[in-house]
């Protein structure tokens, strides 16, 4: 028998349970569902597509990847505007594709300057969501950065890995320009690197490509039994996370203060690149060296 993928079992299941729901003797009419016909990818999808982004170029590879594989793939679902439960959330697909950039360049950990880092070693940690298929994407500067080359892919591969997750999708780091990255996993890169500042031409090749590697992989497969729940296990004693000095990445609320100290910090003599997002309306100061950043509230307070 072949083996139905996730999307066509959601569908079989649907109708096998209008046809259960009829009273004795009645009959249901079913309109037959062709898998190749366009639907709602919310209601159907069996990948669940997330991501960190500071500046949007991540939000477009999460589109550009949830793209490829149509119906089976959710719309793409930024971590920092997830209401609720993040374990019910994981829940509602089989397979999860996850993506972050990376901004605390050489930092140990809370590399990626987005919502990531604030649920890594809290919310995250107590996950079940062991068996669960995840493949990581990340972009970085392979040209300016080549000795850290999206260093924070590295840190999303590992948390979900410690979970127990069944992690997938590792390239090939032929055709990239970087030197080092904590993203390799012996000769492989542990997901898809994307590079949008120096190979952006790339990128929807890259993609493709990918994407076609996690179907030959199986990310689309399905047992044909429903997938555990994830659930929020009891926690234990607290545990500190890891450190790393707050003085690389403040968030500041108070649009006074942030303007007093932005004022500051410009007349350092690195200086700080303005980068705004109108979506959730912060903007992160990122250090010319790239190792230090800033995140404020609103528009940058000066040009």
């Amino acid at each position: 028998m072949t083996k139905m993928t996730a999307y066509q079992h959601r569908i079989t299941s649907i109708a096998l349970l209008v046809a259960a729901a009829m009273p004795q003797g009645g009959v249901a009419f079913i309109t037959p569902i062709n898998p190749t016909h366009a639907v709602s990818s919310s209601l159907f999808a069996s990948i669940g597509v997330f991501y960190g982004t500071s500046t949007g170029s991540t939000e477009e590879a999460a589109r550009l990847i949830s793209e490829q594989f149509g119906e089976d793939a959710s719309e793409p679902i930024d971590v920092d505007e997830i209401k609720g439960s993040l374990a019910a959330k994981f829940a509602e697909y089989d397979s999860l594709i996850v993506g972050t950039p990376t901004w605390n360049t050489g930092a140990d950990t809370e590399r990626s300057g987005t919502g990531w880092d604030e649920i890594y070693y809290s919310e995250m940690k107590n996950l079940n969501i062991a068996g669960k298929k995840v493949a990581v994407f990340g972009l970085g500067d392979s040209v300016s950065y080549s000795e850290n080359y999206a260093d924070a892919t590295g840190e999303l591969h590992d948390v979900f890995e410690s979970l127990g997750c069944k992690m997938i999708g590792y390239t090939s780091q032929e055709g990239y320009q970087h030197k080092e990255s904590k993203s390799i996993r012996g000769d492989l890169f542990c997901g898809l690197l994307l590079d949008a500042v120096n190979e952006e031409e790339l990128t929807e090749e890259r993609v493709q490509n990918w994407v076609a590697k996690l179907i030959d992989e199986g990310i689309l497969e399905s047992s044909g039994e429903a997938a555990p729940a994830a659930t929020v296990m009891p926690a234990a004693a607290a545990a500190p996370s890891p450190q790393i000095d707050l003085s690389a990445t403040v968030a500041f609320e108070d649009h006074a203060l942030a303007e007093e100290i932005m004022t500051e910090v410009k007349k350092t003599r690195s200086g700080y690149m303005a980068h705004y997002n109108p979506r959730t309306d912060k903007t992160m100061w990122i250090s010319t060296d790239g190792r230090s950043s800033y995140v404020t509230v609103g528009v940058p307070g000066y040009e």
